[in-house]
Protein backbone atom coordinates (compact mmCIF):
# COMPACT_ATOMS: atom_id res chain seq x y z
CA UNK A 1 0.00 0.00 0.00
CA UNK A 2 1.17 3.26 -0.83
CA UNK A 3 2.40 5.79 1.90
CA UNK A 4 0.13 9.13 1.57
CA UNK A 5 1.72 11.75 3.01
CA UNK A 6 0.30 15.36 4.92
CA UNK A 7 -2.48 16.88 3.03
CA UNK A 8 -4.00 20.28 3.54
CA UNK A 9 -7.84 21.51 2.92
CA UNK A 10 -8.77 24.15 0.80
CA UNK A 11 -9.29 26.47 3.68
CA UNK A 12 -5.79 25.51 5.88
CA UNK A 13 -3.91 26.46 2.76
CA UNK A 14 -5.63 29.85 2.12
CA UNK A 15 -5.21 30.48 5.56
CA UNK A 16 -1.16 29.55 5.29
CA UNK A 17 -0.75 31.80 2.73
CA UNK A 18 -3.43 34.95 2.89
CA UNK A 19 -5.31 33.73 0.30
CA UNK A 20 -9.06 33.59 -0.97
CA UNK A 21 -10.09 30.05 -1.85
CA UNK A 22 -11.17 31.08 -4.93
CA UNK A 23 -7.91 32.02 -5.64
CA UNK A 24 -7.37 28.23 -5.05
CA UNK A 25 -9.88 27.31 -7.12
CA UNK A 26 -8.94 30.04 -10.05
CA UNK A 27 -5.44 28.34 -10.05
CA UNK A 28 -6.49 25.09 -10.42
CA UNK A 29 -9.39 26.13 -13.07
CA UNK A 30 -6.30 27.41 -14.96
CA UNK A 31 -4.65 24.07 -14.15
CA UNK A 32 -1.48 26.02 -12.63
CA UNK A 33 -2.39 23.20 -9.43
CA UNK A 34 -4.14 19.89 -9.63
CA UNK A 35 -4.93 19.05 -5.94
CA UNK A 36 -6.01 15.25 -5.41
CA UNK A 37 -9.68 14.76 -3.71
CA UNK A 38 -11.11 13.33 -0.95
CA UNK A 39 -13.72 10.17 -1.43
CA UNK A 40 -16.11 13.81 -0.32
CA UNK A 41 -14.96 15.37 -3.07
CA UNK A 42 -12.44 17.43 -0.43
CA UNK A 43 -9.49 19.51 -2.37
CA UNK A 44 -6.84 17.99 -0.62
CA UNK A 45 -2.84 20.18 -1.37
CA UNK A 46 -0.04 17.76 -0.45
CA UNK A 47 3.40 19.43 0.17
CA UNK A 48 4.08 19.34 -3.50
CA UNK A 49 1.06 21.27 -4.44
CA UNK A 50 2.38 23.77 -1.91
CA UNK A 51 5.54 24.19 -3.11
CA UNK A 52 4.30 24.83 -6.66
CA UNK A 53 1.60 27.75 -5.11
CA UNK A 54 5.06 28.87 -3.72
CA UNK A 55 6.65 29.59 -6.96
CA UNK A 56 2.84 30.63 -8.67
CA UNK A 57 2.73 33.46 -5.35
CA UNK A 58 6.44 33.86 -5.96
CA UNK A 59 5.86 34.93 -9.97
CA UNK A 60 2.25 36.60 -9.71
CA UNK A 61 3.23 38.80 -6.25
CA UNK A 62 7.07 39.62 -6.24
CA UNK A 63 7.26 39.43 -10.26
CA UNK A 64 3.78 40.88 -11.55
CA UNK A 65 3.51 37.70 -13.91
CA UNK A 66 0.17 37.34 -15.30
CA UNK A 67 -1.69 33.42 -14.82
CA UNK A 68 -0.78 32.89 -19.02
CA UNK A 69 2.79 33.96 -18.00
CA UNK A 70 2.68 31.65 -14.52
CA UNK A 71 1.67 28.58 -16.77
CA UNK A 72 4.46 29.23 -19.27
CA UNK A 73 7.11 29.49 -17.19
CA UNK A 74 5.70 26.43 -14.98
CA UNK A 75 5.59 24.73 -18.02
CA UNK A 76 9.35 25.35 -19.19
CA UNK A 77 10.31 24.63 -15.61
CA UNK A 78 8.88 20.85 -16.13
CA UNK A 79 10.87 20.75 -19.44
CA UNK A 80 13.76 21.91 -18.36
CA UNK A 81 13.59 19.60 -15.30
CA UNK A 82 13.01 16.69 -17.51
CA UNK A 83 15.88 17.45 -19.58
CA UNK A 84 18.09 17.75 -16.71
CA UNK A 85 16.81 14.22 -15.35
CA UNK A 86 17.06 12.89 -19.40
CA UNK A 87 21.03 14.31 -19.04
CA UNK A 88 21.57 12.70 -16.06
CA UNK A 89 21.05 9.57 -17.44
CA UNK A 90 22.89 10.11 -20.31
CA UNK A 91 25.58 10.85 -18.25
CA UNK A 92 25.36 7.72 -16.17
CA UNK A 93 24.96 5.72 -18.79
CA UNK A 94 27.98 7.69 -20.53
CA UNK A 95 30.00 6.67 -16.71
CA UNK A 96 28.96 2.94 -16.60
CA UNK A 97 30.11 2.42 -20.46
CA UNK A 98 33.47 4.09 -20.04
CA UNK A 99 35.75 1.58 -20.17
CA UNK A 100 34.41 0.84 -23.67
CA UNK A 101 34.71 3.91 -24.97
CA UNK A 102 38.30 4.21 -23.84
CA UNK A 103 38.91 1.17 -25.70
CA UNK A 104 37.60 3.36 -29.19
CA UNK A 105 40.22 5.96 -28.48
CA UNK A 106 43.15 4.01 -27.31
CA UNK A 107 43.42 2.18 -30.34
CA UNK A 108 46.00 3.35 -33.05
CA UNK A 109 44.76 5.75 -35.75
CA UNK A 110 44.24 4.67 -39.12
CA UNK A 111 47.34 4.26 -41.57
CA UNK A 112 46.72 7.09 -43.72
CA UNK A 113 44.22 6.83 -46.48
CA UNK A 114 43.13 3.60 -45.08
CA UNK A 115 39.06 2.77 -44.55
CA UNK A 116 40.29 0.09 -41.87
CA UNK A 117 43.60 -0.02 -40.58
CA UNK A 118 45.94 -2.35 -41.93
CA UNK A 119 46.23 -4.58 -38.69
CA UNK A 120 42.34 -5.32 -38.40
CA UNK A 121 42.44 -5.66 -42.15
CA UNK A 122 44.82 -8.57 -42.15
CA UNK A 123 43.24 -9.95 -38.97
CA UNK A 124 39.90 -9.52 -41.33
CA UNK A 125 41.60 -11.73 -44.23
CA UNK A 126 42.76 -14.20 -42.13
CA UNK A 127 39.43 -14.80 -40.67
CA UNK A 128 37.62 -14.67 -43.76
CA UNK A 129 40.30 -17.28 -45.30
CA UNK A 130 39.71 -19.32 -42.48
CA UNK A 131 36.00 -19.26 -42.89
CA UNK A 132 36.32 -20.04 -46.64
CA UNK A 133 38.48 -23.26 -45.81
CA UNK A 134 36.03 -24.49 -43.70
Amino acid sequence: MKKRGRTYTISAVADQYSLHPQTLRLYEREGLLKPSRSEGNTRLYTDTDLERLEVILSLTRDLGVNLAGVEIILNMREKMDAMQREFERFFQYLQTHAEEFAQFTESPPPEEGALVPLKRSAALRRQSSGQRNS
